[in-house]
């Protein structure tokens, strides 16, 4: 058969819908990053109150990411997906109307469930449609949108909390879904695997697992293991993922395939990227405060602060995409994260008085550095995963960055808060040390100008040792990725009709049948 004739001549735009649905789900998840302030005023929120708002919607997404990606392989990964962007519409119409931060905490673990559904199926749709000749080109597009999502979110945030109000930020949502479930059914088809017998044991194991391992990772910077419930849900995490491997091996269907983990191109790209996430995981939120804390942003200016970085991020994607086959995954993938080692150098040199060129010039550095590394990464682990196994292939991806991600809004986050209150000193008020937000309001209200000099002081500091850290994580996800992947310059070879029928006819055959 001829591969022209084979290809789905929909397949661009099934990659137009495909990156719409990713870029909702990124948007939301950092479009919060500038709402900080407003959602402090407007539901008093305490400092507790917003990381759940900010976290509740990874706890969940993280803990049912494997069983949706199961979902999608049996059940087909259209209509997950379809079910997924219903469900976060749906929750986001409850966010926009929340009184207070109890309700909105609620809709946004909804909002996990349904991102949960999303986001494997718009990967492993992708590397089902698309052959080995135009994955890369098609896998660096979807990155681009997840580029767009992670820097335009604080872009679009801005302008929309300065015009209208914090639910703006949600409200954004609901049109974006709804054109996403139409053109899904109208122009996607349906895919899945092989049918086999759900793995219900796996699939409980893994989510109480994750949900906890995570809810440990977030509560662990506030109590420690003295905490009783800190060290409970430490140990629940580890029985349940301790049991969920060793069930899976043992399982005649198992719902994740771990041995994904003996390919060195999976196994190197996935814990790479994980390390990226936790260095990543904080730097938004940290940023923003810094913007509007320190040097005095309104939420709008604030989120066009990050234009430079989504520029360079899009344009060194679409670099890196044509140099992928020449180069080598791995080659891009060190490359680029390098860069972003040096660009965490950049901003972690910034003070309270630092120009805007300074600032810039890092994230430029920062978003080159993401452009070239992230396609790369993905595109090398999603091509060790066979067809039929995408969306729990593409899942396993996801839960682990996530967990990476929550760990490093819970490593950084306890760097910032325990060095901001190191750095302030012991004469100012105990609230005042706390955050730059309660050091703000205190003096606000008391009309200490010096209280603001030393607090903008304070955090300046205290961001430029979270910066350190995440590079240092970024630096040991650069060394990972350089001994343990492969440098294939191209795709592996796509599954014969012999060895996998259902990765040949996958898209065809269905798309006749629907």
């Amino acid at each position: 058969m001829d591969t022209n004739e084979a290809r789905n001549p929909r397949r661009w735009w099934i990659l137009i819908v495909l990156c719409l649905s990713t870029l909702v789900l990124i948007i939301d998840n950092f479009v919060l990053a500038v709402a900080v302030p407003s959602l402090t005023e407007d539901l008093n929120a305490s400092a507790q109150d917003i990381q759940w708002i900010l976290d509740s919607y990874i706890l969940v997404f993280a803990g049912t990411l494997l069983t949706a990606g199961s979902l999608a392989d049996r059940f087909g990964r259209r209509r997950v997906m379809v079910i997924g962007l219903a469900l976060f519409g749906l929750a986001s119409v409850v966010a926009t109307l929340a009184a207070n931060p109890a309700e909105l905490i609620a809709a946004r673990a909804v909002m996990g469930i349904g991102g949960a559904l999303v986001l494997p199926s718009t990967l492993s749709i992708l590397i089902t449609v698309f052959d080995d000749a135009e994955r890369r080109k098609a896998m660096s597009a979807w990155s681009a949108a997840s580029v767009l999502g992670l820097v335009g979110g604080p872009v679009l945030g801005g302008v929309l909390i300065a015009h209208f109000w914090w639910g703006a930020a949600f409200l954004i949502n609901i049109p974006v879904a709804a054109i996403a479930v139409v053109a899904a059914l109208v122009l996607m088809p349906e895919s899945k695997g092989p049918w086999t017998e759900p793995d219900v044991p796996g699939a409980l194991l893994s989510a109480i697992g994750m949900t906890a391992l995570v809810w440990t990772i977030i509560e662990f910077p506030t109590g420690g293991f003295d905490h009783i419930g800190t060290l409970a849900t430490s140990a629940i995490a580890i029985i349940s993922l301790v049991s969920f491997v060793v069930w899976e091996k043992r399982v005649e269907h198992p719902m994740v395939p771990l041995r994904l983990f003996r390919d060195r191109d999976f196994a190197g790209g996935s814990l790479s990227l994980t390390l990226v996430q936790v260095a990543n995981g904080g730097l938004l939120l940290v940023l923003t405060q810094y913007l509007q804390f320190v040097l005095g942003y309104s939420p709008t200016k604030a989120g066009l602060a990050f234009i430079p970085m989504l520029f360079a991020s899009i344009t060194f994607n679409g670099i890196g995409a044509s140099l992928g086959g020449k180069v080598g995954n791995r080659t891009l993938a060190v490359t680029g994260m390098l860069t972003s080692t040096v660009g965490l150098g950049l901003l972690a040199n910034l003070s309270a008085d630092s120009d805007f060129s300074t600032l810039a010039t890092a994230l430029v550095v920062l978003g080159a550095g993401a452009g070239l590394a992230q396609p790369a990464a993905i595109s090398a682990l999603m091509g060790a995963v066979p067809a039929e196994q995408a969306g729990v292939g593409s899942a396993l991806n996801d839960t682990i960055q996530q967990a990476g991600a929550a760990l490093g809004i819970a490593v950084l986050g306890s760097v910032l808060s325990s060095t901001f209150t190191a750095a302030m000193p012991e004469s100012a008020p105990e609230t005042a040390r706390r955050s730059i937000g309660d050091a703000l309001a205190v003096a606000a209200g008391t009309g200490d100008s010096a209280l603001v000099t030393t607090a903008r002081d304070a955090f300046a500091t205290a961001m430029s040792a979270s910066f350190i850290a995440g590079g240092a994580g970024v630096l040991a996800a650069a060394v990972l990725a350089l001994f343990v992947m492969r440098n294939g310059k191209s795709a592996p070879e796509p599954e014969t009709e012999e060895t996998d029928p259902v990765a040949e006819n996958l898209c065809v055959d269905r798309a006749n049948t629907k």
